[in-house]
């Protein structure tokens, strides 16, 4: 059997996560938010390599481009002899298990393990079944362990204008004493391994709290029926699988269960088991949009969470705007207008477009969101770091209204919504059929997500592809302030059929 220390961490975690994975990788994720997860761990992974001074990184690759692992371990090896303070990429296999230890620095007993996460935090116990496995096959190797540590991002660092401190950026837990204890385990997890991965059955797991942010958990609900109890709308996971493990897993069994009590969910599984029109309580619409006054604006922002922080006085993983839509109305019956704004690449985009809101939004004018508490937020941070635009910015952040409530609260909905209020669930809802305000009809970006991960990278693409990746950034933002206007058309026209 061989057995890197990824499968290891698989196989305690999940086994039919484990038997997925090697059985059907086909069905591994690799959308945009993944792979920019890996990009960020290849990036907080350098960084901590000149945490402790100069290192030797052994990493060697075959001519395809894949890891020589024989050559890595006798690299590692003639490190060790030399003495080598800080070996990185260190490489061990004993009996077909294999393990890279992310930095092994030699002290004057032995050797410390240093295990490196872009997480902020240090005390998962996936963490500690990890550094167990390395701190098992490095002993059978004949290593002299004599401690085991994990590196991850301390999220109260600020960057200063001196630089990034690695020091203050990286938090060093010592985990000698739990991967100790995990370490007993280790055995009778390498034999439920070598089972399940050996296996040609699909290993039988029960769903628990854990699944709702796994992967696979689309694959392990396949053959429920649709719609069903985790599709509900806001309910705790835990609640969820207390119906389920009841047998209340269809909408129609809920129902005839009577255990549904939120109107919003109520509503949710009445559109969805008959056929039913719009929903809309007219008063309470009428009564939100008497709160809508013109001018009118309509406002998203596009933020990135760098997990190192380059802005100064920001911290790790701090939403930083870069990008706003703005569609606009000037009095009622008058013309949609918009404006736009998109930072350069590789800049601290926050003064500038502190200053382009300022110069988009009047004061004390009405402005829209959907979900208003994230561009609430941005625009209370961008005033506390520019004290000469804070007065304007506080003013736009007091005037938002949003439009979210009449759909959050019930005042609306019908069963194409799902039972999600996001935008991307209700544009489609309410404005069935039409391509230009289809997201998936956009190239390059798509989501949020996909904006993220997209912008910082600009900076070290070609020209053209620059163009293109910020002709994609605009498309995306510019149709999600449109879908805003769509929305509130919508529930005008609810208000006065």
């Amino acid at each position: 059997m061989y057995l890197s220390k990824t499968s290891y961490v698989r196989v305690w975690s999940c086994r039919k996560g484990a038997w997925i994975t090697q059985n059907h990788p086909e069905l591994v994720l690799q959308d945009e938010n993944t792979l920019a997860r890996f990009r960020t761990g290849n990036e907080v992974g350098d960084l901590a390599r000149g945490l402790f001074g100069p290192f030797v990184n052994v990493t060697a690759l075959k001519e395809d481009g894949s890891l020589d692992l024989p050559r890595m371990i006798e690299n590692t090896r003639e490190e060790m002899e030399r003495g080598t303070s800080v070996i990185c990429e260190a490489s061990f296999s004993y009996e077909g298990l294999y393990c890279a230890v992310d930095l092994l620095r030699r002290n004057e007993d032995g050797w410390a393990i240093y295990e490196v996460k872009s997480s902020s935090d240090g005390l998962q116990d996936k963490y500690i079944a990890d550094v167990s496995y390395q701190k098992y096959v490095l002993e059978h190797c004949g290593v002299n362990v004599t401690g085991v540590f994990l590196v991850c991002i301390d999220t109260s660092y600020v960057l200063g204008p001196e630089g990034l401190d690695l020091n203050g950026f990286f938090q060093i837990n010592d985990l000698w004493e739990q991967a100790s204890r995990e370490q007993q385990n280790v055995p009778e997890i390498l034999r439920t391994a070598e089972q399940v991965l050996a296996s040609d059955q699909e290993p039988h797991m029960e769903l628990a709290e854990g699944c709702k942010d796994c992967v696979y958990f689309q694959y392990c609900t396949r053959d429920l029926p649709s719609p069903n109890v985790f599709e509900l709308y806001r309910l705790a996971m835990k609640k969820k699988l207390e119906y389920y493990q009841q047998g209340l897993v269809s909408f129609e069994e809920l129902e005839k269960a009577g255990v549904i009590k939120n109107v919003v969910q109520k509503r949710q599984v009445d559109f969805a088991l008959r056929e039913r029109g719009t929903y809309a309580d007219v008063n309470e619409i009428r009564e939100f949009l008497s709160g809508l006054t013109y001018p009118l604006y309509f406002l998203d922002f596009e933020t990135m969470q760098p997990a190192i922080p380059f802005c100064v006085g920001t911290h790790p993983f701090a939403q930083i705007p870069f990008q706003y839509s703005l569609h606009y109305i000037e009095h009622e019956g008058g013309e949609l207008k918009h404006r736009e704004f998109l930072a350069e690449s590789g800049t601290d985009p926050r003064r500038a477009i502190a200053e382009a809101l300022c110069r988009d939004i009047p004061a004390n004018v009405c402005v829209t969101a959907f979900n208003k508490a994230f561009e609430c937020t941005r625009l209370k941070e961008l005033a506390a770091t520019f004290p000469d635009l804070s007065e304007h910015l506080l003013a736009i952040e007091a005037n938002i209204v949003d439009l979210l409530t009449p759909f959050q609260k019930g005042m609306y909905y019908n069963k194409e919504m799902g039972g999600s209020f996001s935008i991307k669930s209700v544009l489609p809802a309410i404005c069935p059929g039409d391509p230009e305000l289809d997201y998936r009809g956009l190239e390059g970006v798509h989501n949020g997500s996909e904006a993220m991960s997209v912008f910082p990278r600009i900076q070290s693409m070609p020209p053209e592809e620059q163009a293109k990746a910020r002709e994609n950034l605009l498309a995306y933002c510019r149709l999600d302030t449109l879908a805003m206007v769509k929305v509130w058309e919508a529930l005008k026209k609810a208000v006065t059929i």
